[in-house]
């Protein structure tokens, strides 16, 4: 393993373990005060810690290997999506807002978290192809989320209202698509770039 690859294999482990620990505490607060969006980013942080941890495991692979393996990355972002839809689904018939501080005082902290995992993968976000790209597409979008779930507990506060919870779980829903159609797809091109050389 080169020293870049050392460089690597630690930033994707600290950033598996800071996600598995906000997991726990978004998880926590949004079952309290039954928030769809806090539940949905929870899920998000527990695949954020999934993803990195296979991350460090698949650094030493070949890229056909890699390629592989950034192609079931693709599939694993769709989860917290889908799981998103479920619950606001469920959410539709039980209108209940979500209590407003804790709402965005814990979107705060996931934005803390998630722009610390983002800044320590951008000088990587480039290297081992869709493995780092997904884990750092993750943490980029999962910062954006965070500012409309603080958003969100304003509008909340504001309106007594549970649409801007439920808006922004779809929100994420959106976004963890998209990021999913970018890994895959930068995964496939490994899989281009290899086939002649096979």
């Amino acid at each position: 393993m080169t020293k870049s690859e050392e460089g690597l294999w630690r930033a994707v482990v600290i950033v598996a373990v800071l996600n598995l620990a906000y997991f726990v505490v978004e998880f926590s607060v949004a079952e309290i005060i039954g928030s769809v969006s806090l539940l949905a980013d929870s899920i998000d942080f527990l695949e954020d810690a999934s993803m990195n941890f296979l991350i460090a495991v698949a650094l030493g692979w070949t890229v056909a290997r890699r390629a592989v393996v950034g192609k079931l990355l693709a599939g694993i972002l769709l989860i917290p999506g889908l799981a998103t839809l479920w619950m606001a689904w469920q959410k539709f018939s039980l209108s209940v807002p979500p209590e407003a501080i804790p709402l965005s005082l814990t979107g705060g902290g996931a934005l803390v978290v998630n722009l610390s995992c983002a800044l320590l993968l951008t000088q990587y976000r480039h290297h081992a192809g869709s493995l780092t790209r997904a884990a750092f597409l993750s943490a980029r979008n999962d910062a954006l989320a965070n500012i409309a779930i603080i958003a969100a507990g304003f509008f909340t506060a504001y309106t007594v209202s549970a649409w801007p919870d439920l808006i922004v779980g779809l929100g994420i829903a959106v976004m963890n698509a998209d990021a999913a159609r970018e890994v895959y797809t930068a995964a496939r091109d490994e899989q281009k770039v290899r086939s002649p050389m096979a």
